[in-house]
């Protein structure tokens, strides 16, 4: 048979049946005679006959597609989150359409209007640093595609959401500092309008409130990529009475900063300490192996999907949206001193 794509029509032409039969059999009815059912079976698999998945769709209304958005593909951090994501979803016989919005809002837009011509069933995302208006998303609610938010999240929506400690996180960061000896800690923050930022900053600043260190607002920058760290890393390097620890935002901010502060000629950790967050391959690969603060991408992403199809596969169920909060920890390297 020479049909690009065999149809039940052709099954059923095969084997003088009515195409109505050979759906029946295909579908273990009761009607059927087990005859004409292995009949119908064994002749499909001989042509390599597949359902139509967008016939199937239409009928159910499901098209068991999970669209994902995020800002990075490559990043490590999202690439574990997709695996976790993957893992669960294919299990629960969902297939997963990635798209990423390199950290563009119009992109993320873009994404979203995509995905929801594709027939989604529901969509899982995390946020750009630039958006602030959800409307794209409150768009997806109201026509009835659920949204699950994990990591970078819109407050204003009403919706699950999964994140990590990220208060409890940075505390735990600033508090090794200073239990090495360090006083002077900067801090290189995020986004001040990213809930992630926000609460990393006050993690920072509630390790210096509970050690009585002084808060001093030049030691807290708003840096949050390699380039970034770079360029601020020399002129905080020059000033009065220097830093000796830094906190940053993610880890490849804490690793600008350290190729900075190497070619100044200040060894690290014996001059500064440095700790990222995030504890992506860039920590390992980095000299000295950076310490940092431990996400767990995998089980982000499982426990986000696990969110998802519980609403798709309990629709009529109207649950209060759920708020999970995953532990972090920190991981110690090279990058730092040992405690006093």
């Amino acid at each position: 048979m020479n049909s690009h794509q065999v149809t039940i029509k052709d099954i059923a032409r095969e084997l003088g049946l009515s195409p109505s039969t050979v759906s029946r059999a295909l579908k273990d009815h009761p009607d059927i005679s087990s005859k004409t059912k292995q009949e119908v079976v064994n002749l499909a698999n001989k042509l390599n006959y597949r359902p139509n998945v967008i016939a199937l769709s239409l009928r159910s209304k499901k098209t068991n597609i999970i669209g994902l958005i995020v800002p990075q593909v490559v990043h490590y951090f999202f690439s574990t989150i997709i695996s976790g994501i993957e893992d669960v979803a294919n299990s629960a016989g969902y297939n997963v359409m990635i798209c990423q919005s390199n950290e563009i809002y119009k992109k993320e837009v873009a994404n979203t209007q995509t995905l929801m011509a594709s027939r989604i069933d529901g969509l899982l995302v995390s946020v750009t640093k630039e958006t602030i208006n959800s409307e794209h998303f409150a768009e997806l609610i109201k026509n009835g595609i659920p949204v699950i938010f994990f990591d970078r999240i819109c407050q204003d929506i009403k919706t699950d959401k999964v994140i990590v400690d990220d208060h409890d996180g940075a505390f735990k960061a600033v508090e090794y500092l200073i239990s090495t000896g360090c006083k002077r800690i900067v801090h290189f923050a995020g986004p001040k309008n990213r809930l992630i930022g926000m609460n990393r900053l006050n993690g920072y600043l509630h390790a210096l409130e509970k050690y009585s260190i002084p808060i001093d607002k030049k030691l807290i920058v708003y840096c949050d990529t390699f380039k970034q760290a770079q360029k601020v890393v020399p002129g905080l390097l020059s000033i009065n009475n220097p830093p000796d620890g830094i906190f940053a935002v993610n880890d490849l901010t804490a690793i600008g900063a350290i190729k900075k502060i190497k070619e100044t000629g200040l060894k690290i950790p014996d001059d500064i300490s440095v700790v990222g967050f995030g504890d992506s391959l860039y920590s390992i690969i980095s000299d000295p192996e950076l310490t940092t603060v431990r996400q767990p991408g995998y089980e982000i992403g499982q426990t986000a999907a696990n969110l998802l199809i519980n609403r798709l596969e309990n629709s009529e169920l109207q649950k209060k949206p759920e708020f999970k909060v995953l532990k972090t920890s920190l991981i110690i390297r090279k990058s730092t001193k040992r405690k006093l």
